[in-house]
């Protein structure tokens, strides 16, 4: 009877340390420190549960996207339940309920976390994540089998299939998601198999930007390997050589292959051990079980047999289970990239980037900055790309250059230019962009014979977007930058004539619930400086606005704040002035005048709301954006805007770095120090 009771207390024992055990790991999870920490017992830690329990059990939404949030103020938590397209809803179900164990449980203070399985992830924040496009924190992972190192073209196929998906998976409506089964010209003509999916909520352009960056890096994780796999918020993609999605459950694109059948299944290969020296095959049960003995005799064998196997095994789980809680990368015939946060996977050749601007040729120059010129260029495989090339006495030292790396690396938006790498070679300092065609926004607004082929819609749609890559900036990305250097000339154009911010050379970050700090050495551009920066060094979101809004009346005017000289009125004041007095028509371009008005105007009104003196009483870019998208949101009267002179403006000649706004290549994430070759 004992003996029986203490079997029955150690198999209760057992049962329970195998289910705690059994949690399957996570491909790979992110815990993120930069949103705040949370107590085991407080609201906000309830909210959590209660929503995640809620993703997880939700029987009505079986479209395998669950967004939801819960809770009040502060204490909000929202999360986003995300599974592969193909899956039944008890599968993706059952892998977000693994999801909800497993991230609290590697994450279990933290705000903010994400976690990928095969089949689905899971994330929660205490900000809204939703209609966002994020690409950070990211994960690349490749077999470590080569496919003849691509001399049959097989890394280049893979590239060129990814790129005929992207279409597919953009455009999808309720779900964009997309697959394809084709023969590789490998050597043994095996299939491959495809995918590539977003998360519903975004627009096609952001699902497009997302894939983009995924497409952008395979020549550098995927090239001739036999598969691969990228993981974003936002998206994530796949490619092997055997089938990892139900080929039956998918409908295929028209624009695309047609699917084959999967090919017959490989002999079976016994697993590796799964950790090398592990005990986990020498603990067993029933072997050589002995015969012929009394019932008495029996037990007592059981006991001695049974307690110390069992002891064994709740052993090895436990270390099995301190080995899961670690999150530690999976060790088996893949490698891995920790984020792209690794900016070496960015760097390119020296040699490279003097062949596709052709030696730096005076033919390819297409601008310069107070940082060096910048060059177009064309890669070996098409891509075009602009180079930004620090001058020696440019002023912009390795922090700057790190800085601008890190930084644009791992914020992602549609209104931020795309870094596509640097390169470090002796005294070179590149830095790799996205091209865009049309140039800067000064190239426009302030020449009197393009500026005529810039109608209003044209503007707003520009300011719009503008302000949308702000408010990401201060809001809604991971990091919250002060960039400290927007101007007209800062703003790039697509051939869509969509902008995007660039130069964040000057840039600062901020932990989340930190929005100013100082500094001895002032950089920028006089104008746009909001006046307690310029006269003593002190930065914020708002000094961000009030940058903002002197681009907004050079946008409306086309006029540049510099130069404007309306009898003794700055812009501003000019502006100011004529809002006051209901003349605010004579600030607007003339080539715009033949369009609606009132919408002009309450532009110029937003912008000098943008352009206080007092830090208080400018708007913040929630606010901006808020009242850009609705005319029915009324606008308080502005106060007179400050007007100070450039020769006021003292001028630092030293540095002091900020205790809590600093550059990006100070903060806690996982890079590589940047080298020269």
């Amino acid at each position: 009877m004992v003996a029986s009771r203490i079997l029955f207390f150690l198999f209760l024992i057992f049962v329970l340390v195998y289910q705690a055990t059994t949690q399957p790991s996570f491909i790979y999870h992110s815990c993120s420190n930069n949103t705040g920490k949370y107590t085991s017992k407080s609201t906000y830690k309830a909210n959590l549960d209660h929503l995640l329990a809620s993703i997880c059990s939700n029987t009505g939404n079986d479209s395998g996207f669950k967004p939801d949030s819960y809770g009040q103020d502060l204490d909000k938590v929202y999360a986003i339940g995300f599974c592969r397209g193909d899956l039944k809803p008890d599968v993706c179900r059952s892998c977000l309920n693994d999801s909800r164990f497993a991230l609290t449980q590697l994450c279990p203070n933290q705000k903010e976390a994400i976690g990928w399985y095969d089949n689905c992830s899971l994330r929660f924040s205490n900000r809204s994540m939703l209609c966002v496009e994020e690409s950070a924190p990211n994960y690349f992972m490749w077999d470590t089998k080569n496919e003849s190192d691509n001399v049959y073209g097989y890394g280049d196929f893979i590239r060129i299939l990814f790129s005929s998906i992207i279409r597919d998976a953009a455009s999808g409506v309720s779900l964009k998601f997309a697959t394809t089964t084709t023969v590789a010209s490998a050597p043994d003509f095996s299939p491959i198999y495809v995918l590539a999916q977003c998360t519903p909520d975004l627009s096609e352009q952001d699902c497009r930007d997302c894939l983009d960056l995924i497409h952008a890096q395979i020549p550098r994780f995927g090239l001739g390997h036999a598969g691969g796999r990228a993981y974003t918020p936002s998206c994530n993609f796949r490619f092997e050589t055997y089938p990892f999605f139900d080929v039956a459950a998918v409908v295929q694109s028209p624009h695309l292959p047609p699917v084959l059948p999967p090919p017959p299944p490989p002999p079976p290969v016994l697993p590796p051990p799964l950790i090398k020296g592990t005990l986990l095959n020498s603990c067993y049960l029933g072997e050589n079980r002995p015969t012929g003995r009394t019932k008495r005799d029996t037990t007592t064998r059981t006991v001695i047999v049974v307690v110390p196997t069992l002891v064994c095994i709740m052993l090895v789980i436990s270390n099995i289970y301190k080995f899961v809680l670690r999150g530690r990368k999976r060790k088996d015939n893949f490698e891995t990239i920790d984020e792209m946060g690794n900016v070496e996977s960015l760097q390119f050749d020296f040699d490279i980037i003097k062949a596709a601007t052709s030696d730096f040729s005076a033919a390819n120059k297409i601008g310069k900055g107070g940082f060096g010129p910048v060059y177009k260029g064309k890669l070996s495989n098409g891509q075009k790309i602009a180079v930004k090339r620090l001058s020696k006495n440019s002023g912009q030292g390795d922090l700057e250059f790190k800085n601008e790396v890190v930084l644009v690396a791992k914020l992602q938006h549609r209104n931020l230019v795309r870094l596509l790498g640097f390169c470090m070679e002796g005294n070179e300092r590149l830095l790799v962009y996205e091209f865009l065609p049309n140039r800067s926004l000064d190239h426009y607004i302030f020449d009197p014979k393009k500026s005529a082929n810039l109608d209003w819609e044209s503007r707003y749609k520009i300011i719009e977007g503008i302000a949308r890559g702000l408010l990401y900036l201060h809001q809604d990305s991971r990091l919250r930058i002060i960039h400290r250097d927007l101007k007209v000339a800062n703003v790039l154009l697509d051939i869509k004539m969509n902008p995007k911010i660039s130069d964040f050379g000057l840039a600062r970050m901020c932990v989340l619930d930190q929005i100013e700090g100082s500094t001895n050495r002032i950089v920028g551009t006089y104008g746009y400086m909001a006046p307690e920066y310029a006269m003593r060094g002190q930065f914020s979101i708002k000094s961000d606005v009030f940058s903002f809004g002197v681009l907004m009346l050079e946008i409306v005017s086309g006029k540049k704040i510099t130069s404007f000289h309306e009898g003794e009125n700055s812009l501003l004041s000019y502006a100011w002035k004529n809002l006051r007095e209901g003349t605010a028509v004579n600030l607007i371009d003339l080539t715009l005048r033949s369009d609606p008005l009132s919408e002009m105007i309450r532009c110029i009104h937003i912008g000098l709301l943008c352009v206080q003196a007092n830090v208080a009483d400018r708007l913040d870019m929630a606010s901006v954006v808020s009242k850009l998208n609705s005319n029915s949101i009324a606008l308080p009267l502005p106060k007179q805007p400050p007007n100070f002179m450039q020769n006021e403006v003292p001028l630092a000649t030293s540095m002091k770095l900020d205790t809590d706004c600093r550059p990006v290549s100070q903060y806690d994430v996982s890079i590589t120090e940047l080298y020269p070759r």
